[in-house]
C-alpha cells in the first residue's frame, strides 16, 4: 500500500527497475516525450510505468491509455498495465463495459482507447494519455489527444508514446527529424535489455536468422529505414553524422553548388585533412546563380582564407543570352572583393555510382569513427541522406519522387570526390580550374 508525502503526493513502491533508456525517458520534463527502440528494449513497459506515475502526480484526474487496435490495446497494453498494478498489489477497479479503471488510492481514472477511430476520442478533458506502438497509430490520433491535454487541475500534463521505428513517417518527423517545441524523445539503443539477454542469451542471434537484413535493422536494432526502397547513403546516422560544427577561420571556405532551378542548392563546408564539415546549407525556390550567391555573400561577407567552388559540371554550359554559371559566380565573387577564390569543379561528372560509394565512405569513416559530420542546421541535406532511394529493382537514384531531394546531396558530393576521388596529377590539386 502507499502512503501520501509532505507534498500531499500519493506514494507507492513499484518493483521496477528500469533500464538507461527507460530511465532517461521517465526523466524527461518536456510536455511531450516519446521513446523509439527496437523489439525488447522495454518500451510497453515503460509506457505503463509512466502512466502509473502521472496518474500518482495527479490524484482524482484522468488519464488515457492508447493502442493503434483494440486486440493491441488488450492483448498487450491493458494486460502489461494490469500485471504491474497485480505485482505492486495497488488496488484498483476495472469497469469493463466502459474499459475504464479507477485507482483505489488516489482515485485517477484511466481510459483504456483503440485510436484507430481517432474521431472517438474528442471530449474529456486529459491530464495525461499514453500511446503504444505510435507509429502504427494515425497522426491525426495524437493531435485529437494533444487537444485534449487540458485538466486545469492536473499538477503534470503530459503526451507520450513509444514505438518500434517504421520507416521516416509522421512520428520520426515530428520527434526526431523536425522536433516540434516542447517535444524530447529517447532513442534505446539495442542489447541494451539485460532481463532478456539473460534469461535467452542467443536471443538477437535468432532474429538475425529469421529476419532478412533489412527487417533485422529496423526491428532488432531500432534504425529508420525508407520502407519505400533502398537507401542511397545508406551510412548516414543522425547520432553520428549530425553535430555543431564551428566555422575555423584558418580553413577555405567550401562552397558546392547543383544548379537545379527549382530549389537550386548549395553547401558551405570545410575540408580538414581527411574530414569534411558541412556548416551550412542554401536552398532557394526558383532561384537565379546570382540570387545563390547574394544569399552567399549575406551569409559569409569575409573570409580570408579564401573560398573554393565546386559543382555539378553543368555550371560550365553557357547559358542563353550570358556566360556560364562559374562565370556569373567569378564575376560575382570578384566584384565583392573576395581573395583566394579557386573554382574546383570537374568539367566532367563523375559516375553516380562511385560518388555515392565514396561519400558512404566518408559517412561511416575507419571503425565507425565518421569523416564526413553536418551542423544541426542542415534540415535538408539530412532528409537527402535519410530519404533518398535508388528506384525499385535498380542502381538508379529516384529523382522524381520528390523534387526536393538530391540536390544538397549532390553537390556535397561533387566536393566530396573532387577532394578524395578525384587522383589528381602531381601540382594539379593547387591550380585553379577556372570558369569556361
Amino acid at each position: 500500500m502507499g502512503r501520501t508525502s509532505e507534498s500531499g503526493i500519493r506514494e507507492v513502491k513499484i518493483a521496477y527497475e528500469p533500464l538507461e533508456s527507460q530511465a532517461k525517458f521517465h526523466a524527461l520534463t518536456t510536455r511531450f516525450k516519446g521513446f523509439s527502440g527496437p523489439i525488447g528494449s522495454g518500451k510497453s513497459q515503460a509506457l505503463c510505468q509512466e502512466a502509473l506515475k502521472l496518474s500518482y502526480l495527479n490524484p482524482g484526474r484522468m488519464g488515457l491509455m492508447g493502442a493503434p487496435t483494440y486486440p493491441m490495446l488488450r492483448d498487450a497494453t491493458q494486460r502489461t498495465f494490469l500485471e504491474i498494478l497485480e505485482r505492486s498489489e495497488i488496488p484498483y477497479e476495472l469497469n469493463k463495459a466502459e474499459n475504464l479503471l479507477t485507482l483505489r488510492e488516489t482515485g485517477s481514472r484511466v481510459l483504456f482507447r483503440a485510436v484507430d477511430d481517432f474521431e472517438r476520442l474528442r471530449g474529456t478533458n486529459l491530464a495525461w494519455f499514453g500511446i503504444d506502438e505510435l507509429t502504427y497509430s494515425p497522426e491525426e490520433a495524437w493531435l485529437r489527444l494533444e487537444g485534449r491535454l487540458r485538466d486545469p487541475l492536473a499538477k503534470r500534463l503530459c503526451g507520450f508514446g513509444v514505438w518500434t521505428p517504421k520507416g521516416f513517417d509522421w512520428v520520426y518527423r515530428r520527434f526526431i527529424a523536425e522536433p516540434v517545441e516542447g517535444y524530447g524523445v529517447v532513442l534505446a539503443r539495442p542489447h541494451e535489455n539485460r532481463h532478456i539477454l539473460e534469461r535467452i542469451p542467443d536471443f538477437y542471434e535468432r532474429l538475425k536468422q529469421s529476419y532478412d537484413p533489412k527487417f533485422y535493422a529496423q526491428e532488432a536494432l531500432g534504425e529508420y529505414l525508407d520502407s519505400g526502397g533502398d537507401r542511397v547513403y545508406y551510412c548516414f546516422r543522425r547520432t553520428a553524422n549530425i553535430g555543431e560544427v564551428k566555422l575555423d577561420q584558418k580553413l577555405p571556405l567550401c562552397w558546392a553548388l547543383d544548379f537545379n532551378v527549382d530549389p537550386l542548392c548549395s553547401v558551405v563546408a570545410q575540408v580538414d585533412r581527411d574530414r569534411v564539415r558541412v556548416l551550412d546549407e542554401i536552398v532557394l525556390e526558383r532561384a537565379t546563380t546570382a540570387e545563390a550567391f547574394e544569399e552567399f555573400r549575406n551569409r559569409y561577407r569575409r573570409h580570408d582564407a579564401g573560398v573554393l567552388v565546386y559543382g555539378d559540371a553543368s555550371g560550365y554550359a553557357r547559358q542563353t543570352g550570358g556566360g556560364s554559371d562559374f562565370q556569373i559566380l567569378q564575376e560575382c565573387l570578384a566584384r565583392a572583393g573576395y581573395q583566394g577564390v579557386e573554382f574546383r569543379a570537374l568539367r566532367k561528372n563523375p559516375p553516380v555510382r562511385a560518388r555515392v560509394q565514396l561519400t558512404n565512405a566518408l559517412l561511416q569513416g575507419v571503425e565507425g569513427t565518421p569523416r564526413l559530420v553536418i551542423d544541426r542546421r542542415c534540415r535538408e541535406l539530412a532528409k537527402d541522406f535519410e530519404e533518398v532511394i535508388y528506384k525499385p529493382g535498380s542502381l538508379v537514384v529516384d529523382k522524381e519522387r520528390d523534387h526536393r531531394r538530391t540536390h544538397l546531396s549532390d553537390a556535397l558530393g561533387y566536393l566530396v570526390w573532387r577532394e578524395f576521388g578525384q587522383k589528381s596529377k602531381a601540382g594539379e590539386r593547387g591550380k585553379p580550374l577556372g570558369p569556361a
